[in-house]
C-alpha cells in the first residue's frame, strides 16, 4: 500500500498511514499495530509473535504463538480456545464448559457439578455430583454405578446388580431372580 503519511516520534514508535485509510504503529520493541481504515478492527502482532485481533463486533481472537493456540472471546462472553492438538474448549458465560477432543470425544462441564461425556462410538457417560455415573452404550445397554452398586440393564429387560461386597443378583424379563455370592456360588434362584 502507498503510504500517505509517516511520523516518527521521540519515543521510538513510528506511525504511517496508507492511502486506504489504514494506520501503522510500529513500537522500538518490535511490536506493531495496525488500526483498519473502517477504525474498529485492530491487530497487534507482538514482538514474541503472538497476535491480538479486535473486530468491528467486538471480538477479540488472541493467538499464541509459543503454544499456537488461539484464544477467541466473542462480545456474548462466549470463550473458545483452540489448542494445536486439535483439542476444542468453549468455556460459555453461564460457566458451562464444553471440551471436543482431538479423538473427537466432548465432554460437557456444567455448572451444577455434573459432567457428561459422549465418546464417538456414541457411548454416553453422565457423572453425576454424587459420583454416580449412568453409561449408555450404542448397543442399548445402561449401566448404573453408584457406592453401592453396579448395575447393567439389557436391552431385552434383563438387569444384572452386582454389589460392593460381590454379590450378583440377576433379573430376568421372565421373572427369574438369580443370586449369586461373592465367589459366584448360586444362593437363589426362583426358575419359574
Amino acid at each position: 500500500e502507498e503510504i500517505q503519511r509517516e511520523t516518527a516520534y521521540p519515543d521510538g514508535k513510528v506511525e504511517k498511514v496508507l492511502k486506504n485509510g489504514c494506520h501503522l504503529i510500529f513500537f522500538p520493541n518490535g511490536t506493531w499495530k495496525k488500526v483498519g481504515s473502517d477504525g474498529k478492527t485492530v491487530t497487534i502482532t507482538f514482538f514474541n509473535g503472538d497476535v491480538k485481533q479486535v473486530m468491528p463486533d467486538q471480538t477479540v481472537i488472541y493467538y499464541y504463538a509459543d503454544a499456537k493456540t488461539t484464544h477467541t472471546t466473542y462480545s456474548d462472553g462466549l470463550e473458545v480456545l483452540q489448542f494445536s492438538n486439535g483439542q476444542i474448549e468453549k468455556h460459555y458465560p453461564d460457566g458451562k464448559k464444553e471440551i471436543t477432543f482431538p479423538d473427537q470425544t466432548i465432554k460437557n462441564l456444567f455448572t451444577d457439578g455434573q459432567e457428561e461425556s459422549i465418546f464417538p462410538d456414541g457411548t454416553i457417560v453422565r457423572t453425576q455430583r454424587d459420583g454416580s455415573k449412568t453409561i449408555e452404550f450404542n448397543n442399548g445397554q445402561r449401566e448404573l454405578h453408584t457406592s453401592q452398586f453396579k448395575r447393567r440393564e439389557y436391552p431385552d429387560g434383563t438387569v444384572k446388580t452386582v454389589y460392593m461386597n460381590g454379590q450378583q443378583e440377576t433379573k430376568y424379563v421372565s421373572g427369574r431372580v438369580r443370586v449369586k455370592d461373592k465367589d459366584g456360588n448360586i444362593i437363589m434362584d426362583t426358575k419359574l
